[in-house]
């Protein structure tokens, strides 16, 4: 070729005038638009298939398919020893995946960091990254080998279960697809980025996909909402909370959609009385060193009121301490980190995978999990077939040897008689009916195998295999016999692998509220501590004693903590809580987080946006079906009281209302609901008690002050407030140390409010100060009292008897040495209705 000759230029070159191009053989004339047109296709195609996006099959991508095949096939199981890096690295170049090592080695590193896939594939001794995004060490240091359920996914690949492909250059087999006894793809999930597409998969919990598979084994006709029953959401392998709802219904359904994912904090309280937040979660595939460091670029652009930042994470276990300013709202800040940082994100899912190795699709759940069963029944029926194959073949060998040891003196004759080898051959062939095969095995048989013995055992084998070759021709004519081959497998996946889920799902979007109708609605018992720790308990966990019972245990409490209140409520009924500084929010029961008998609970701060200093002191509940009628009375430690329409409560925002405005030094401890019209009486510590009607307390604002209730002797202060709605109605009265006793509530005259009042109980030393003076409900049958040491006592109110003003009361809970009792609740037992 003539290099001042151009014999590369289009095909219409020739038609341009003024230009005229000599024909060269061996060279073909085409546009550059064509050429770069098919280049770049065969390239994208080529990055889609063999690089970025996995198969929906084995949700592995061609480098991982390599790795572990390499891995098995050169025997570093779980079991062995650890082999260095840098051995499988090189192995997999040489014969699978001419790329950069680098490539290979930070795949493989991928396959074994426990923060990346729910359950890895890889099991790496050395250095192999962190949550901070640091790199793993050079290949030559660190060593790996398989995990147990990465043998899974290669399981029978040597019964002919898979095609095998030529590698590059021709000189080894590769599995195109493995067997893969696990949904990989979403059990792990998969994250890639090819020419014009891309996937994002999360993972999900490995028990929930096997229940999922199991329930499409078993009903054809299975909705999405069918699996969404067993698969609840994706599960990362760092946790978090997940807010999924309609969204990630959608992302199910179509294979596009997101969830939220927001880490897990708590607001805690140090020694010192100041609020931190600890993180000891934090959303999947977030760099942990760049969200402290965002966290850190915050606080110096005053955006945040911090103290203190410490990463206090060790042992693969997350720890991130934000200690706040004094002055700081806790749940403010809380949320300002939510909004401003990674401490919440969005998963968006892109549900791409090959299909048959070649077709990306976008699947939903239904779609992905028809094709991995689609896959195993291949893997199945073509192991089955294969050991069918492998059983015939030494079936027809053992006949032959039956025929031979049938006919042994006829067979040694022959053999003798022949001169060679092949000649010995063909006359057994011709003489006895046998195939090439048999007769070459009767050649190759050994002298011990005349014996008795080897005669018995050739024929027990043939009858085994006759009886194993039934069998698998059954399954292979029986589609359902492989589709329960698949579920008992899947079984027992589960049954060696399946493990507690580790992100919490909350199936409704952040920000709005969940279906109540989801919520069981359960008579359960909201506790209160001094310190603000709340929980909800179950009502039915309390068992029932009899009066002077020492109880059990209701509630771990930190040390100097006390249990403050007890409230009966269904998990459906709103709840107000009022603060010493005369806020009140609201919340449902069930916001309240659920916890055993003997659990802490949580801090208030968690669940309210409380200032610094401020605490839960009440809580009223407020059913869900009823009105906004009547008032909220209230009184606080200095005998003030006030009078607010309910009404005036019916919208709170989540950063609380003024209740009462309070005078220095005074704190807001009671609210009760009342219709107007009721008398109300307000107990003391030294036994006083008035009662008068509350019409004597006009009804007043929000931000109002409020009226004298009674006036204080010198060294008391109020115990209590309670509502008589009903004439024959009793108080209850119980001390510090034990007493207690029920007293009509007609022995107490009503008089002007702001008076001294009357006695309500002896107090004595052995008694001790009056902590609790109410009435008692017409439904009420039972009391929980709690010590300040968490012991619990559950009676029934029958027990305790009925006695005059001026008495003492009898022991109705036996206290340990330095106990006392520190709150009292009144239980109403509905009777349980008997279905027919």
């Amino acid at each position: 070729m003539n290099d001042d000759k151009d014999t590369t230029m289009p095909q219409d070159a020739a038609d341009m005038p003024g230009e005229q191009y000599e024909e060269v053989a061996g060279v073909e004339r085409r546009s550059l638009e064509k050429v770069m047109e098919e280049s770049f296709f065969r390239y994208s195609m080529s990055v889609i298939i063999e690089r970025a996006l996995p198969d929906v099959r084995d949700g592995l991508k061609p480098v991982h398919r390599r790795i572990l095949y390499s891995m098995e096939d050169n025997g570093w199981r779980s079991g062995g020893k650890f082999v260095k890096s840098a051995r499988v690295v090189g192995d997999v170049i040489g014969k699978y995946h001419p790329h950069g090592d680098t490539s290979i080695y930070d795949s493989m590193v991928r396959l074994a960091q426990p923060w990346a896939l729910r359950l890895p594939l890889v099991n790496g001794q050395g250095n192999f990254g962190s949550m901070d995004g640091d790199p793993a060490a050079a290949y030559r240091y660190t060593e790996a080998k398989m995990t147990r359920i990465a043998e899974e996914m290669l399981v029978d690949i040597n019964k002919d279960t898979v095609d095998f492909r030529p590698n590059f250059d021709g000189s080894e087999q590769e599995p195109a697809v493995l067997p893969a006894k696990i949904p990989n793809l979403l059990l792990n999930g998969q994250i890639g980025i090819a020419v014009g597409m891309a996937t994002n998969i999360p993972p999900h919990n490995l028990g929930e996909l096997v229940d999922a598979s199991v329930e499409l084994i078993d009903n054809e006709s299975a909705t999405i909402d069918d699996l969404l029953k067993h698969v609840k959401g994706p599960d990362f392998p760092t946790g978090a909370i997940v807010y999924g709802g309609a969204s990630m219904k959608q992302a199910y359904m179509t294979g596009r959609g997101s969830v939220t994912v927001r880490a897990v904090a708590a607001i805690e309280e140090t020694k010192k009385g100041r609020h931190q937040i600890v993180v000891t979660e934090i959303p999947y595939a977030v760099n942990k060193a760049t969200l402290i460091e965002k966290i850190g670029e915050l606080y110096k652009e005053k955006k945040l009121a911090l103290a203190d930042l410490r990463d206090e994470s060790s042992r693969g276990k997350v720890r991130i301490v934000i200690e706040l300013k004094k002055d700081a709202y806790p749940k403010k800040v809380l949320n300002q980190l939510f909004k401003l940082t990674s401490l919440q994100t969005s998963f968006n899912f892109n549900m791409l995978s090959l299909v048959d190795g070649i077709q990306p699709r976008i699947l939903g759940l239904q779609e992905m999990l028809q094709e991995f069963i689609k896959h195993r029944q291949k893997v199945v029926r073509r192991r089955t077939e294969f050991e069918l194959r492998k059983a015939k073949e030494r079936a027809h060998i053992l006949e032959g040897y039956k025929i031979a040891l049938d006919h042994i003196d006829e067979v040694i004759k022959t053999i003798r008689a022949s001169k060679t080898q092949d000649e010995a051959e063909k006359a057994l062939i011709a003489k006895f009916k046998l195939s090439e095969i048999q007769a070459k095995a009767i050649l190759a048989m050994q002298l011990r195998r005349l014996t008795g013995l080897e005669r018995e055992a050739i024929e027990n084998e043939l009858n085994e295999l006759l009886v194993l070759i039934a069998k698998l021709e059954g399954i292979l004519a029986d589609e359902k016999e492989i589709l329960k081959i698949i579920k008992t497998e899947l079984l027992e996946m589960k049954d060696k692998y399946d493990d507690e889920r580790r992100s919490q799902i909350i199936n409704h979007e952040l920000g709005k509220f969940s279906d109540e109708e989801l919520i069981p609605e359960e008579e359960s018992v909201i506790l209160l501590t001094g310190e603000n720790y709340i929980k909800r308990t179950l009502a039915s966990d309390y068992r029932k004693q009899n009066r002077g019972g020492k109880g059990k245990r209701g509630m771990t409490t930190k040390e100097e903590d006390i249990i403050h209140q007890l409230v009966p409520a269904s998990t459906h009924d709103f709840l107000l809580f009022f603060t010493n500084k005369g806020r009140v929010f609201r919340l449902k029961a069930y916001e309240v987080p659920a916890a055993g008998l003997a659990a802490k609970g949580v801090a208030a701060v968690n669940l309210l946006q409380l200032q610094p200093e401020e605490k839960i002191t009440s809580i009223i509940k407020h059913e869900k079906d009823a009105k906004d009628e009547g008032y909220l009375f209230m009184a606080t430690v200095k005998g003030t009281v006030k009078k607010t329409p309910l009404k005036d409560y019916a919208n709170i925002r989540t950063n609380g209302l003024i209740a009462i405005k309070l005078d220095d030094g005074d704190e807001l401890r009671w609210i009760k609901k009342t219709t107007g019209e009721n008398d109300v009486i307000i107990s003391t510590s030294a036994g006083q008690a008035i009662r008068f009607n509350e019409s004597d307390a006009r009804p007043m604002g929000r931000s109002a002050r409020g009226v004298r209730g009674a006036r204080l002797r010198p060294n008391d202060w109020v115990v209590g407030m309670d509502v008589v709605t009903d004439a024959e109605q009793t108080l209850l009265v119980i001390s510090e140390k034990g007493f207690g006793k029920k007293t009509k509530a007609e022995h107490f005259p009503s008089h002007k409010r702001g008076g001294v009042g009357i006695k309500a109980a002896v107090v004595t030393a052995k008694t001790g100060p009056i902590i609790s003076v109410q009435t008692i409900d017409p439904e009420a049958t039972e009391a929980i009292l709690i010590s300040k040491n968490g012991q619990t006592i559950r009676l029934a109110l029958g027990d305790i008897k009925l006695l005059g003003r001026t008495t003492q009361g009898v022991t109705i809970m036996r206290l340990a040495d330095g106990d006392s009792v520190s709150s009292i609740g009144l239980i109403s037992e509905k009777p349980e209705v008997e279905e027919e």
